[in-house]
């Protein structure tokens, strides 16, 4: 299963006290391939530095770099599918690049994928996904 992770589903599965600590368990169990590009990466480092600081961050980037089921895309195009929040795009450029299963957020600008018949980006919240591995 190819995923696309966005940024406050990281956030939020980094702490072990949340139950979505589970989906980076199955990263490291290689039950899914994570696909990042760099402009994730980037935002991925940026956030996780402001709310768990600069080592938990490099900690993370470089837990991601030497798993085998993260796949790095670089999107040769833009759809600019995302209006309301175009800074959300790295996310669904990355899932349409990459062919992705699902893209998982539970950002409510992602909403609009669901009414887009092609490029079709299946869009999944984190419980949802979370709930495929308990």
């Amino acid at each position: 299963m190819r995923v696309v992770l966005d940024t406050n589903v990281v956030l939020r599965a980094i702490s072990s006290k949340s139950k979505l600590s589970i989906i980076l368990d199955e990263l490291f169990n290689q039950s899914f391939t994570l696909l990042v590009s760099s402009e994730i990466l980037l935002e991925y480092e940026e956030l996780i530095t402001k709310f768990y600081g600069i080592s938990i961050a490099k900690d993370f980037l470089d837990f991601l770099t030497i798993l085998p089921n993260v796949e790095k895309v670089e999107p040769h195009f833009h759809l600019g599918l995302i209006e309301k929040d175009p800074d959300d795009n790295k996310f669904s450029d990355c899932a349409f690049a990459g062919n992705v299963h699902f893209l998982v957020t539970d950002d409510k600008h992602f909403n609009i994928l669901k009414e887009i018949e092609f490029p079709r980006i299946e869009v999944i919240m984190a419980n949802d996904f979370l709930n495929l591995f308990i």
